[in-house]
């Protein structure tokens, strides 16, 4: 396997710019001759499956929910970042590109993050053309709040339900391209494997979620945005659907696996209140625009908020990280609380947890201000918790949130494997070793509207193309071989459920390469989940029949893979002899318990390639090389 990232020549300011330029274009009425299949709804491929519908090509659109509106991105809460520069505060295209690189901790791809932040500006533009409900400010021009890792205020937002707004904008767009002919809706459909012909990436095998029956869709191109593996942690602020199958099948039939342990915990959720949790509930980072975080100075310190006087608070993240203040990045943040919980000063049931305290932006703005912002994520905070955040300060704690890795792609968004694109959370390109809050969906939306329309036109005008149909003998081996596996998991008949697996699975994981990792913990990882593994191909009972609706065997097929790529997770993390970003090795950290990184030895992406069945994967290294910054020990202080 040979990885060549084809960043273009040339200054790193003119590089988009110019490879547009020296693109190969496809003519309008040929356009009509390709196929092309997205796979997941979301931000990422509901806005490119429109945009490529919109140009001309035929498009099939897949998703295993009964809308494409019910893609996790509805669940983003805090906004989107843009370098308009709205607020006068200095921000630029060049500010958020090395905003996102520092915030990385310089292990991205630099030409990547730079078109990124180029691209942010049409973005917005975009979206206020679909009618999108950014909020506004009192003239009526679009407002802006701050972000964690940043200095300006750069974030777009419509209340606590950015995700949702700008996915109903995307929905539209879809719908529009629906109802014209030009792309085929596929929902309840789950993706179970990738075909490749020759090489190339021709076709899935999908299954529907209603019927049960397996079908076979072959295309010239395929684009995967089905999003991150946080549920590999059993425990995350992901939808329980959420998974790594699409990916974790395409890494098996030859695409490259880019930076797996790298893991986005989030600072601001609900604490884990008991065994009975099926997943955890967000808190968004705009919540620390106004927000202060706090814990007791003294250890065990168990009286109610209101009790404790300003002088026996510590606000440590303003103590720690005076320049940034609460608005530190998510991993730092993270670490921090972790950090005060871990000396007895956490607050709440088993002291996991820090006090997010609204009473001086409330004296200071007012309730109704306040009310204005946040309404629903206050309302969302008090139904779950029976406590009003306007009364008494919020507990949060950190918990898994979004996955900075993925399957490996080029400048191009295309994977090892040609004429297999990914985009969104699901590949690996933008976010080096920790995402800024409110990039992700900045990155979906670059990737579906601007990005991707021009490199999938490029790909079909610069490759020979052999049109190849579902009937071709490579599709009915891999059909096979789906029905097989989804026999064999009806057929076990063992003794414990599908969910006592991930349960255990994510506990392991998370006990052993959650926010901070060791070589001795990642090495009992890595003897612990083959032995779960094998354990779950010999007892795990999957209830119901396969032509069905049968929720039992989709979860069982998502566990699966699960088992299988939780050992590349914490392969990956072991391999990676340094702390950077969410990769947090114990081993390694500053005198002030900071992240050290290693550039002489890591500064390289980590790409795994599958070898086949009981042989380990190899690492191939994609090496990143600066031209405009100087990597440095990042500082928030």
């Amino acid at each position: 396997m040979k990885l060549d990232s084809k960043i273009p020549s040339g200054p790193l300011q003119q590089k988009w710019e110019r490879y547009r330029l020296e693109m190969k274009l496809v003519n309008p009425a040929n356009k009509r001759k390709f196929d092309v299949i997205v796979v997941g709804s979301g931000l990422a491929g509901a806005s490119a499956a429109a945009s490529l519908a919109e140009l001309g090509y035929n498009v099939k659109c897949f998703c295993f929910h009964d809308s494409p509106r019910r893609a996790h991105s509805i669940a983003a809460q805090g906004g989107i970042n843009a370098a308009k520069n709205y607020q006068n505060d200095g921000d630029s295209v060049y500010r958020l590109f090395y905003d996102t690189i520092k915030g990385g901790d310089f292990r991205a791809r630099e030409a990547n993050v730079y078109r990124l932040a180029q691209v942010s500006v049409n973005i917005i533009d975009q979206c206020v053309a679909q009618g999108v409900p950014f909020a506004r400010e009192y003239g009526g021009l679009l407002a802006n709040r701050s972000f964690g890792g940043a200095q300006v205020s750069r974030t777009f937002y419509a209340r606590g339900q950015t995700g949702q707004q700008l996915l109903i904008g995307a929905y539209q767009a879809l719908e529009r391209q629906i109802g014209l002919g030009r792309c085929q809706m596929f929902p309840m459909t789950e993706m179970l494997d990738l075909v490749v012909v020759d090489g190339q990436a021709k076709g899935i095998v999908s299954r529907s979620l209603a019927t049960g029956a397996v079908s076979l869709h072959a295309a010239d191109a395929v684009v995967l945005a089905t999003g991150g593996y946080g549920n590999v942690f059993y425990l995350s602020t992901n939808a329980k659907g959420c998974n790594v199958t699409a990916t974790f099948r395409a890494y098996k039939r030859g695409a490259a696996f880019g930076n797996p342990c790298y893991t986005q915990i989030h600072p601001t959720c609900i604490p884990v209140s008991g065994d009975h949790q099926s997943k955890l509930t967000l808190m968004s980072e705009s919540l620390r625009n106004d927000g202060r975080v706090w814990v007791p100075k003294k250890k065990g310190d168990q009286r109610r908020p209101h009790e404790i006087s300003e002088g026996e608070r510590d606000y440590y993240l303003e103590r720690k990280y005076p320049s940034y203040g609460n608005l530190a990045p998510r991993d730092i943040s993270s670490r921090a609380a972790k950090e005060v919980c871990d000396e007895g000063r956490g607050v709440g049931p088993g002291g996991l947890g820090v006090y997010l305290d609204f009473a001086d932006a409330i004296k200071r703005l007012g309730e109704k201000a306040i009310q204005e912002r946040y309404s629903n994520l206050f309302e969302m905070y008090e139904r779950i918790t029976g406590e009003s955040a306007y009364e008494t300060p919020m507990r949060i704690y950190p918990a898994v949130h979004y996955t900075m890795g993925g399957l490996w792609v080029d400048y191009n968004l295309m994977s090892t494997l040609p004429g297999l694109f990914v985009i969104g959370e699901a590949n690996f390109s933008d976010h080096g070793a920790n995402r800024l809050g409110a990039s992700a969906l900045m990155q979906g939306l670059a990737d579906g509207y601007f990005i991707l329309p021009s490199t999938i036109g490029n790909y079909f005008g610069s490759t020979k193309q052999s049109k190849v149909s579902a009937n071709h003998a490579e599709f009915r081996k891999v059909e096979e071989d789906v029905k097989a596996r989804l026999q064999k998991l009806l057929s076990i008949r063992g003794k414990r459920t599908v969910t006592s697996f991930h349960r255990e699975l994510g506990k392991l994981v998370w006990d052993k390469c959650g926010m901070a990792r060791n070589e001795k913990g990642l090495q009992e990882a890595l003897r612990q989940i083959p032995a779960l593994r094998e354990e779950f191909w010999q007892n795990v009972n999957v209830l119901g029949e396969g032509g069905e609706l049968n929720q039992s065997l989709e979860q069982a097929g998502r566990v699966a893979d699960f088992m299988e790529f939780a050992e590349l997770l914490c392969l990956d993390a072991l391999t990676r002899a340094e702390s950077c970003g969410g990769h947090f090795r114990e081993e390694f950290q500053t005198e002030d318990g900071e992240a050290l990184r290693n550039d002489e030895q890591f500064s390289f992406v980590s790409a795994w390639e599958y070898r086949g069945a009981g042989k380990p994967p190899v690492l191939h290294k994609e090496p990143l090389t600066y031209e405009e910054v100087k990597m440095a020990q990042r500082s928030y202080k």
